[in-house]
């Protein structure tokens, strides 16, 4: 459009056979290649002294064909544009109300007369091209705004995903150390008992020594079972083949006959079918409780009684043994490492994620009572046996 409007401006005075024709082509040529070396060299794009320098020479030149001719009064409206680009908003709106000025008083120099027309024309490209450039700059920085946004949506999601990742890591983490803790530990625990036993019994009685080899090998054989579980991320053993109460009476059937202690299953209430993870918690709270018992307890006698109570399940172990001191219970989230047992700590994470209650009664000398309440939430569930409704 620049070039255009110098085109014009020489062609019409050219033309009309004016004795000043020659200056004013001179000045058009000179405005020209002033303007086009502003795109031309790479300081003028970098330096904003430079940009200064190049905008005061071009408006200098148009100020001069302007004088020469009022065809110059066309460029004012790239000029414009030209000011509120380089300039900052206040400097650049009065440079163009300078320009606009310059340009009424201009042409109406060359015509000897004002007229509406020679007033409203500059006003008027003036306020089209302010309302053009605030409205671009106004839109351009919506468009960075929005475009920071989105960066920091993005980058949340990212901390949020990396986030979700981690805590899910850490919870399969402590699952699979309290699934380990309940059954494979347990039952290598149970073996190592079992086969210390039967070199204590060895060789004076080799028909008591080989029962407890064979009931070694049937746990080694149940452990390797939990282990093919844990791969294939499934039910219990005992939970694919029968009930909760079934499960927990032969459990109990086996710890006493691998310990030797006598071990008791109460059944309280009508058994009804309950979620997976409230059998398999319930299960494996159990094995951890008895396992205690008869590591550390040097009970006579243990009783485990699940009660069904409506909208609760119960489980108790009580046993007879030596007792201890129970600590203050951890907060939640609390390191199980940092517990005095990792089976209790396993516990009070089974049941706080199922929503339920666990109480600890204990004291020196007078046995320990581990109690377990859990509600019992109906309806439709999942492939993973979660309550869906």
């Amino acid at each position: 459009m620049v070039f255009g409007l110098l085109v014009l401006s020489a062609a019409r005075t050219a033309v009309d056979h004016r004795p000043d024709a020659g200056a004013v082509v001179t000045t058009a040529v000179v405005f020209g290649v002033v303007y086009g070396a502003g795109a031309a060299l790479p300081r003028v794009r970098t330096s904003s002294g430079a940009a200064l320098a190049w905008l005061a020479g071009v408006v200098v030149v148009w100020a001069v064909l302007l004088a020469l001719t009022p065809d110059g009064v066309w460029l004012a409206f790239p000029l414009y544009f030209l000011q509120l680009h380089l300039l900052p908003t206040r400097p650049a709106l009065a440079a163009v109300a300078a320009t606009t000025a310059a340009a009424i008083a201009g042409f109406g120099w060359h015509s000897g007369t004002l007229s509406p027309g020679t007033v409203v024309g500059p006003v008027l490209g003036a306020a089209v091209a302010v309302a053009t450039v605030l409205g671009y700059q106004a839109l351009y920085r919506e468009s960075e705004r929005r475009r920071r946004l989105i960066g920091e949506l993005m980058t949340a999601r990212s901390d949020l995903a990396d986030a979700q990742h981690t805590a899910g890591v850490l919870a399969e983490r402590e699952r699979l150390a309290r699934e380990i803790h309940d059954t494979l530990a347990q039952g290598l625990s149970s073996i190592q008992l079992l086969l210390r036993t039967a070199e204590r019994v060895l060789p004076d009685q080799p028909e008591t020594a080989l029962g407890h080899v064979r009931h070694a090998r049937r746990t080694a054989t149940d452990n390797l079972a939990e282990a093919r579980r844990f791969v294939r991320a499934l039910t219990p053993p005992d939970l694919e083949t029968g009930s909760l109460p079934g499960a927990l009476e032969r459990l109990c059937a086996t710890t006493g006959e691998s310990s030797g202690l006598a071990v008791t299953f109460h059944l309280s209430g009508e058994a009804e079918a309950l979620p997976t993870p409230l059998e398999v918690a319930l299960l494996r709270i159990a094995q951890s409780a008895l396992a205690n018992t008869v590591q550390h307890a040097a009970a006579t006698r243990a009783e485990v009684t699940l009660s069904y109570m409506g909208s609760e399940i119960a489980l108790d172990v009580i046993d007879d043994g030596r007792g201890f001191t129970p600590g203050p219970q951890p907060p939640p989230g609390a390191d199980p490492a940092a517990e005095g047992s990792f089976g209790l700590a396993a516990m009070r994470s089974r049941v706080r994620a199922l929503h339920g209650t666990l109480a600890v009664e204990s004291a020196p000398g007078q046995g320990t009572a581990v109690a377990v309440t859990l509600p019992v939430r109906t309806g439709p569930t999942d492939v993973h046996g979660r309550v869906t409704a």
